[in-house]
C-alpha cells in the first residue's frame, strides 16, 4: 500500500501552516494522524502520518516543542518522498 496522495497534501499543508503560523494553539499542537495507521516496512514510517513508531509512541506525553520538531520532520519526509 502506498501513501494516500490526499493525506500527503493535507499533511504538507498542515506542516507548512504550523511552521509559519505565529498563532498559538489553544490546546496543543495538533496530531498529524489521519487514521491511516499502517507502517511501511520499506521506510519505517506510518503511511498515513509519516511518523516513526517512536514518534507515535511519544506523542501523547510530548510537549509542544517536541511535537513541532516532529511536524518539521514530517514536512522534510514529505518533500523527500515527492522528489
Amino acid at each position: 500500500m502506498s501513501p494516500d496522495p490526499k493525506a500527503m497534501k493535507f499533511l504538507a499543508a498542515s506542516a507548512r501552516h504550523l511552521r509559519v503560523s505565529e498563532q498559538s494553539f489553544a490546546q496543543t499542537v495538533p496530531s498529524p494522524c489521519v487514521s491511516v495507521c499502517q507502517m511501511s516496512d520499506a521506510t519505517g514510517l506510518c503511511q498515513g502520518c509519516f511518523r516513526t513508531l517512536e514518534e507515535i509512541g511519544q506523542w501523547g506525553n510530548a510537549d509542544d516543542a517536541f511535537k513541532r520538531v516532529v511536524w518539521t520532520r514530517i514536512e522534510a519526509r514529505l518533500t523527500e518522498f515527492e522528489s
